[in-house]
């Protein structure tokens, strides 16, 4: 669904550079990351079960949501190294793509679409998952922040997107289901797509400026194509 009147947000265009984050977009990784924070705070000799509602986490800045589950920076550096020891093995694999996803990449890649990854996970990991569930090949590039925190921001990697593959911003759509994914298009002049089979409300993305909603993948053939 369009949520605005520009015309652009229904203009019809041959060929899009489509902008993909990857948790709670491609794949569902709730088990692995939910798994993965709570082994952080229990090494911490923190109780998982104190903290609610961990699957908020899913998409944002690991730093980010550390600082908010623990109150200070350098702790959740801490968090963070403890994350990736379980992540690093087991909890990236710990994660399956939604239904309809595959069909609607292979879809956008028949009508001629270049699409990218654009995850704040770091690319080391998020290559292994794109690789492991055999959707490389729909993909020109996978896009991800460094394990040090640089392009964690997703309007900063999203620049630097478009500043590496040269891409036009008029036919440009960055498509993700949180408000950084919105909120980072939104920076750099892009319009968005924000999905709701993931893990940001209908009120988060619209309140983030989201151009067009979708319940379903397949939905987002009607936008792109």
């Amino acid at each position: 669904m369009c949520l605005n009147d520009n015309a652009l947000c229904l203009a019809i265009y041959p060929q899009m550079n489509l902008l993909f984050d990857l948790d709670g977009t491609l794949t569902d990784p709730r088990r692995g990351i939910v798994g993965c924070i709570r082994y952080a705070l229990e090494q911490l000799h923190r109780d998982p079960d104190d903290y609610s509602n961990l699957e908020r986490f899913i998409g944002p800045p690991l730093l980010e949501s550390f600082v908010e589950l623990l109150g200070s920076e350098k702790e959740a550096r801490t968090a963070i190294d403890l994350y990736r020891v379980r992540f690093s093995t087991v909890g990236l694999f710990e994660n399956e793509v939604y239904e309809g996803i595959e069909n609607i990449l292979s879809d956008l890649a028949a009508n001629g679409n270049r699409m990218v990854v654009a995850t704040s996970k770091p690319r080391v990991f998020a290559v292994k998952i794109i690789n492991h569930f055999n959707m490389n090949g729909y993909f020109d590039y996978v896009y991800g922040s460094e394990l040090d925190g640089q392009l964690s921001n997703k309007a900063d990697l999203i620049s630097f997107i478009l500043g590496k593959e040269g891409l036009d911003i008029d036919t440009t759509l960055m498509i993700g289901d949180r408000s950084h994914d919105i909120v980072g298009a939104k920076k750099n002049a892009l319009r968005s797509v924000g999905v709701l089979w993931g893990y940001g409300s209908h009120d988060e993305l619209t309140g983030a400026g989201a151009d067009i909603l979708c319940d379903l993948p397949s939905q987002l053939i009607e936008h792109v194509t």
